[in-house]
């Protein structure tokens, strides 16, 4: 079943420590067939050098077990309330990359300062508030995902245009159009990270990019008169 985004998804979760991105088992990478409406996702805490593609679980939108004999990832109710909220979503990640995470402890928001970063998120990386006791206490992996929704709700940030989110004293999520795409977009999360601690260090009043040059830098990559690249 769903062999062909099986290879993907395992590919993509394989990605991760190669790009330094994990350690241990500190990360997991789903993908989505819209047509099924299934998903595949790495198996709870299996290491990396362990993993194959025989080794996914397939999961209904809901939440049930299609096929695997593993449980699936603690972190499956969040990537599945991304999916149902985020319609152009294709595939997701969730990491603890250390510059990340480190913005996401402190609670704050990853400012745009530069082209790097505008060349990729359109606008600042949003910091998801920390959910309450009765979140938490709840549901937590499906409240984590109502809340980053509820994020991008409130400040009107399309997830397309922003394919990142840092919640508060955990960690990144990033998505694509794809696997691979939401990969690419987290080990891209945290090189920009880096660069604005480094830029907090030398300056810590760095003001960001002005408007004008976030949006023709992330227009040029992705706005409809795009021109960076080849033309295919």
């Amino acid at each position: 079943m769903l062999e062909q985004l099986k290879q993907a998804v395992y590919e993509a979760n394989m990605e991760l420590p190669r790009r330094g991105l994990v350690t241990y088992t500190w990360g997991n990478v789903s993908g989505i067939d819209r047509q099924q409406g299934l998903v595949v996702i790495k198996p709870s805490g299996v290491e990396y050098e362990e993993l194959t593609p025989d080794k996914l679980v397939v999961l209904d939108l809901d939440g049930h077990i299609v096929e695997g004999d593993l449980n699936p990832s603690s972190d499956t109710k969040t990537h599945l309330e991304l999916y149902k909220a985020f319609p152009a979503l294709g595939g997701v990640v969730h990491t603890h990359s250390p510059y990340a995470v480190a913005w996401a402890q402190a609670g704050r928001n990853i400012p745009c300062y530069g082209t790097t970063h505008a060349d990729y998120f359109y606008g600042p990386v949003p910091c998801a508030r920390h959910l309450t006791k009765e979140e938490l206490d709840e549901d937590y992996e499906k409240n984590t995902g109502k809340v980053i929704i509820e994020t991008f709700a409130a400040r009107g940030i399309d997830p397309v245009y922003v394919p990142a989110v840092i919640c508060h004293s955990h960690g990144p999520f990033t998505w694509g159009k794809s696997p691979a795409q939401a990969v690419y977009h987290a080990v891209v999360l945290e090189e920009v990270a880096k660069m604005a601690a480094y830029t907090r260090l030398v300056s810590p009043d760095a003001s960001p990019a002005p408007a004008h040059v976030v949006e023709k830098h992330f227009m040029r990559k992705h706005g409809p008169n795009a021109y960076y690249g080849q033309k295919k």
